[in-house]
C-alpha cells in the first residue's frame, strides 16, 4: 500500500476556517465553565482542563483521518494552545484580563464564623470546608481569622493566632 502524501499533508478545509473553528469552540467553551461552572477544590484549573480536552479531541480526529490532513489537525491543536496562552498572557499583563479569567477569592470564614451565603454560592456545604481545614491541621472554625476559596479552588487559611496553617506560630528565629 503506497502512502496518499496529498491526501496527508494538505488541508481539505480552509485554515482560516480550521482557525475560526477552534477559536470560536474554544472561547465559547470557555466561557461556559468560567461563568456556569463553580471552582472545584483540586489543583488543575479549568482553563488547564479545557485545554487538555480540546487538544485530545483535536488531536484524535486528526488521528483518525476524520480530518482529511495532519496539517488541519495541528493547525487546531496550534489554535486551542494559541488561544490559551493568549489569555494567560493578558491576565498577566492586564488585570481586567485576569478578572475575566479567574475568579477573585471568597471569603468562606471571617473572625470563625462561616459564611454561609458566600459558601451556598460556591456549592460547597459545611462538611467540605471543615473537611479541608482539617487537611490544614484546623480542627476548629474558631480558630481561623479568615478563610476564602482561592480562584483555582484551593482555600487559603490565616489563623486568629498569626501562626500559619494549623496554628503554628510564625518564629522569626525558626532556622529554615
Amino acid at each position: 500500500m503506497a502512502i496518499d502524501w496529498a491526501q496527508l499533508l494538505v488541508p481539505e478545509h480552509s485554515l482560516l476556517e480550521i482557525f475560526v473553528r477552534g477559536t470560536v469552540t474554544y472561547v465559547g467553551l470557555f466561557a461556559i465553565l468560567r461563568f456556569f461552572l463553580k471552582r472545584q477544590s483540586g489543583v488543575i484549573g479549568i482553563a488547564d482542563l479545557l485545554v487538555i480536552v480540546l487538544i485530545a479531541d483535536a488531536s484524535q480526529n486528526a488521528m483518525a483521518a476524520e480530518y482529511k490532513s495532519i496539517t488541519e489537525g495541528a493547525l487546531l491543536v496550534l489554535t486551542i494552545v494559541f488561544w490559551n496562552f493568549a489569555l494567560d498572557w493578558l491576565g498577566y499583563h492586564f488585570p481586567f484580563f485576569q478578572r475575566f479569567t479567574r475568579p477573585p477569592p471568597l471569603m468562606l470564614i471571617k473572625d470563625g464564623q462561616l459564611l454561609f451565603r458566600n459558601m451556598r454560592q460556591e456549592m460547597i456545604t459545611k462538611d467540605e470546608l471543615l473537611s479541608q481545614l482539617r487537611q490544614q491541621g484546623i480542627e476548629d472554625p474558631a480558630k481561623v481569622k479568615k478563610a476564602y476559596i482561592e480562584g483555582d479552588g484551593r482555600i487559603s487559611v490565616i489563623c486568629h493566632d498569626g501562626g500559619n496553617v494549623g496554628g503554628q506560630k510564625d518564629d522569626p528565629r525558626a532556622i529554615t
